[in-house]
């Protein structure tokens, strides 16, 4: 009897302590299926020893920029063009109408007394009109009122054709000019690709030659430039 009542008080505190571990270990397992999923430890930064291709990688990131910008540029000048090449299109085609409906001649008589002043007055302002709502430049409305190569005393019948192939002038100009911009933001554009495709693969090389290869030159430079300046000097 003796033996086997030593045996249960033994084991009274191994039971006990089984217990005691059992919320224990609920309590934990409560905590860590409380914790936000996905959270990790902050990763430690990595010191970055190749000082010249980190250069080249942060130069290389702002020639992206420059070369997105410049071509956003480029594509605003095609833009462009083409509304200047629909401008022309539309006066080149009122000019020829206005020329066909006025291609006969007016039939001569004798001018009233003060009819040539109503003439001039009637050329300027609607030469006015016209510069205002940008279809005639400044120079040619200049042209007008100083009467270079224009006669105001003719009918307003006569002066509309020439008004108008004055309004074609102007839009052929304007999209002559329209495609130097265009052909302009082109090379840019090029240019500023061609920088960063230039920086990438130094940057590339660089990181794979690693620091070891930098020569005294590079840390020179990296040391004397920014980014900034570095991607403007390249």
């Amino acid at each position: 009897m003796e033996p086997v009542l030593q045996t249960i008080l033994g084991a009274v505190p191994q039971a006990t302590a089984f217990w005691l571990l059992i919320p224990l270990a609920l309590a934990i397992a409560v905590a860590v299926a409380a914790l936000p999923r996905g959270v990790r430890a902050p990763a430690v930064p990595v010191a970055d020893d190749n000082r010249y291709a980190a250069e080249l990688e942060a130069a290389a990131a702002e020639a992206a920029e420059t070369a997105q910008r410049r071509r956003t540029e480029w594509l605003a000048a095609q833009t462009t063009v083409d509304e200047a090449w629909q401008a022309y299109e539309e006066a080149s085609e009122a000019a020829r109408r206005i020329a066909a409906a006025t291609a006969f001649p007016l039939m001569s008589r004798r001018r009233k007394p003060g009819e040539n002043v109503h003439r001039q007055r009637y050329l300027h302002r609607v030469a006015t009109e016209l510069c205002r709502s940008r279809q005639l430049s400044i120079a040619q409305l200049a042209d007008v009122f100083a009467h270079r190569g224009w006669n105001p005393r003719l009918h307003p019948v006569q002066q509309e054709p020439i008004l108008r192939n004055a309004v074609r002038a102007f839009r052929l100009e304007a999209y002559r000019k329209a495609v130097e911009r265009e052909r302009a933001a082109w090379r840019g554009a090029e240019a500023a690709a061609e920088t960063l495709r230039t920086l990438r693969a130094d940057a590339a090389a660089a990181r794979l030659a690693g620091p070891a290869a930098e020569t005294a030159e590079q840390h020179w430079w990296t040391e004397q430039w920014t980014p900034a300046e570095l991607h403007a000097a390249v």
